[in-house]
């Protein structure tokens, strides 16, 4: 694993007190003069996080904006990996406690990682935790089961690449499954529970895999046995 340097910290620093400060600058304009009560402080401290997430998802969609990831491998000392290190400092600091404990309902967790990049189809939700979400593509009523973990990067030793996830309509994945880097998965497809898809893997459409490391359990069923079975 490479080593997140002083200047890579810093320039994250200064991103973070900026949603911190507009957060709190917020929170006493609009609330600082109301008669709030007994509760003051408690309703004065929860809208505080509240527009600080707010602001933080704000201001990383800009740097999103400013410094593309860039898929592929990362060359020690680039101006790729300084971008995709600052990302890693956003989720380990910021949006991992939303997206790793459970706290929110899976709705709000939609728009959470819409919030961060994610694109989603309609009727896509992910009780899982999508943990690259400007590199992951999901397609129309698709389900990501409970605890299950798509990340679109990976970090072997000192070799650190990113590469996307595509995921089309209609697919299950499984409640514990781990969708790798650089994966693909077609139309209807199913992961089945605690699979490990290993980064690279193409699925195609209607396939059933599963295992670890996952494999081809079922085959896709042919445009006769389809046209059969509707008959």
């Amino acid at each position: 694993m490479r080593k997140i340097t002083l200047s890579q910290i810093l320039y994250f620093q200064v991103l973070l007190w900026s949603a911190v400060g507009c957060g709190i600058f917020t929170t006493q304009r609009l609330l600082g003069s109301l008669p709030l009560g007994d509760f003051r402080g408690v309703v004065l401290t929860l809208c505080g996080i509240l527009f600080i997430y707010c602001y933080a998802f704000l201001i990383y969609r800009i740097f999103l904006h400013r410094r593309p990831l860039q898929e592929g491998y990362l060359p020690e000392g680039s101006r790729e990996e300084f971008t995709a290190q600052v990302n890693i400092l956003f989720y380990l600091l910021i949006f991992n406690s939303l997206i790793r404990t459970h706290f929110l309902p899976v709705p709000l967790m939609r728009l959470v990682y819409l919030a961060l990049g994610a694109k989603l189809g309609d009727n896509t939700y992910s009780a899982g935790a999508i943990l690259d979400p400007p590199l992951t593509f999901v397609g129309a009523n698709t389900i990501i089961g409970h605890d299950a973990a798509l990340f679109s990067h990976a970090i072997e030793g000192s070799h650190f690449s990113l590469n996307a996830i595509h995921i089309g309509d209609n697919v299950t994945i499984g409640a514990t499954a781990v969708i790798m880097s650089d994966v693909i998965i077609g139309d209807g497809a199913i992961v089945s529970a605690g699979a490990v898809v290993s980064k690279g893997t193409r699925i195609a459409a209607g396939e059933v895999w599963g295992g670890i490391p996952a494999k081809r359990l079922k085959a896709a069923p042919s445009p006769e046995n389809s046209g059969a079975t509707k008959a």
